[in-house]
């Protein structure tokens, strides 16, 4: 965007961004008359952000970086956190940035014809008509509802104030963008509930809501024409519309764009972010291997629950997954290499012998790299995922004054390995009770290094994987990969996480024995993924507010 054209409408937005930062964390001019009408909030991730884009504007549209912070981690999920979140005003001013390129990419000349409904009289004055036409197509998919005429004459006036300063309708048009792209309603969903007789301490999601929630669910991005129109329709809100919808998203191939989202919150790979293993240490650990070890994972799970149609418990103890020549060599396994044009190397689909150590996805070196300290294995962290995201448990924080100096002591010759040095702090009795919790399980998996190499010793000493799970011995990883996926719990958590991950809250008390039930059936059934995600779909209570999050709004 030419830099004059950007500074004039930025200051034409310096008053409408003013107002932004106060109204937030929501737009009141955007509230339902009825009376009764509340709202609740979540901010969109930097993901959902994208996608929105991209399904509103085209692919073509270039997102040049992320005004989204990192968010909070609410019972085990970023998307529940979403519900705390407001924006401060640098970072609805890095959103303006944002917004100013795309909007200058969506009213380029190239564009107009594909993107803008109408033509203007006169490209060098302020066409009311089709500037209101605009707004309301656009706005309808940028705030997932219809505008209000107050609003349409909100933006229509950002519009005619650029254009009578710069002399274009089309930068007119874009400042008008821009105010909507900034928006509170844009950048959090906003739900509307009103009072849900059938279920006293609920409020119940009108049909816009309900759209929003249910595509950002299964597809993690805006609503798209079909469900907007059966929103519009009122469909939404009846069991036979609800269902046709929930039935045609499930059978699309976006539904890999909801599990790779909910899966990449699930396992925490918002500590991607901040991974910093010691490459000196570790060289085979490269910016490479990191990326390709956090896609094979999403892949392996996406192929095992949509291409195989796969039973969840299966992806622990697993043999199959895709590796490129970087991760096989860490490894340790040969793949054919092969180059394809263009130099991109291609995933090769992959199946580990019948004895091989490595197995399902706690043998990745995203679980393995993401729960361990820059230069050294954590059988503590290690072990601590797999209770606390894996298995919804929760272990409480270590007390401030614990000396973890002998723990940390890699060199100590009378503690060789990490067995002997924690099996000496855990006669700590303030340790005792969460190490025991945490530290078999990662201590199985003390054969695989920090970045998610094989090893069987640790200064000249044997590594022992051997441990206890539920009174059952287990002798390595592939013993307890079993183990685990056999424990209820496991089934149990994935069940609630999507429920929550769906609505970005924790259920009601009635909710919890609804979920109860459900993975009851689906573990004597099979644990599928898109069985999982038609039942919560097709569930009243997933299109509901508990009073308590309405009133934390």
């Amino acid at each position: 965007m030419n830099f004059r054209i950007a500074k004039e409408i930025k200051l034409s937005l310096t008053a409408s961004l003013a107002l932004v930062v106060s109204a937030l964390p929501f737009n009141s001019a955007a509230q339902s008359s009825i009376d009764e009408d509340q709202i609740t909030f979540v901010k969109l991730t930097a993901e959902q952000y994208r996608n929105s884009i991209r399904d509103i504007f085209g692919e073509s549209i270039q997102i040049s970086g992320d005004a989204a912070s990192s968010g909070v981690r609410v019972a085990g999920l970023m998307s529940v956190g979403g519900r705390r979140l407001t924006l401060s005003t640098s970072e609805v001013e890095s959103y303006e940035v944002l917004a100013l390129d795309i909007a200058s990419q969506v009213l380029s000349p190239s564009r107009r014809k594909t993107l803008i409904p109408c033509r203007p009289q006169d490209e060098n004055a302020i066409d009311n008509a089709c500037a209101s036409e605009f707004i309301s197509t656009v706005g309808l998919h940028l705030f997932r509802r219809p505008l209000s005429e107050d609003e349409i004459e909100n933006y229509n006036a950002m519009a005619r104030a650029a254009t009578d300063s710069l002399g274009g309708f089309y930068v007119g048009l874009q400042a008008a963008l821009v105010g909507m792209m900034v928006s509170p309603d844009f950048l959090f969903r906003i739900e509307r509930s009103v009072s849900n007789p059938e279920a006293p301490g609920t409020r119940r999601l009108d049909a816009w809501s309900r759209a929003s929630r249910l595509s950002f669910f299964l597809w993690d991005t805006t609503p798209n024409p079909a469900l907007l129109e059966a929103a519009q329709s009122g469909d939404l809100l009846f069991e036979d519309g609800l269902n046709q919808q929930v039935e045609n998203m499930i059978a699309s191939p976006r539904i890999e764009d909801g599990l790779r989202a909910f899966f990449a919150d699930m396992l925490a790979f918002d500590r991607f972010d901040t991974l910093d293993i010691d490459t000196t240490l570790y060289p085979k650990f490269t910016k490479n291997v990191e990326d390709d070890a956090r896609e094979q994972t999403l892949r392996t799970i996406s192929d095992h629950l949509l291409n195989q149609e796969a039973d969840y418990r299966d992806l622990f103890d697993s043999r199959k997954t895709f590796l490129t020549p970087a991760l096989a060599a860490l490894y340790g396994v040969p793949i054919p290499i092969r180059q394809e044009m263009g130099g991109r190397v291609p995933w090769v689909p992959y199946e580990y012998q019948e004895d091989h150590i490595r197995i399902g996805l706690l043998g990745q070196a995203t679980f393995l790299s993401l729960f361990s300290h820059p230069g050294a294995s954590s059988p503590t962290l290690r072990g601590k995922a797999v209770r606390e995201h894996l298995l919804c448990q929760t272990i409480p924080p270590p007390p401030g004054d614990v000396d973890f100096s002998l723990v940390r002591d890699n060199d100590n010759p009378e503690f060789r390995t990490v067995r002997d040095r924690l099996t000496e702090h855990r006669d700590n009795p303030t340790c005792a009770g969460c190490h025991m919790l945490m530290d078999p399980i990662g201590l199985a998996l003390e054969v695989f290094d920090a970045s998610g190499v094989y090893r069987t010793l640790e200064n000249g000493a044997p590594i022992d994987t051997s441990g206890e799970w539920l009174g059952q011995e287990y002798n390595d990883v592939r013993e307890l990969a079993i183990m685990l996926k056999e424990d209820p719990t496991l089934t149990s958590c994935l069940v609630q996480r999507a429920y929550n991950y769906g609505t970005a809250r924790e259920p009601t008390r009635a909710e919890v024995q609804w979920l109860n039930t459900t993975h009851s059936q689906l573990r004597n059934e099979g644990v599928y993924w898109r069985e999982l995600m038609q039942r919560i779909s097709r569930n009243p209570d997933f299109y509901t507010v508990s009073v308590e999050a309405s009133e934390g709004n």
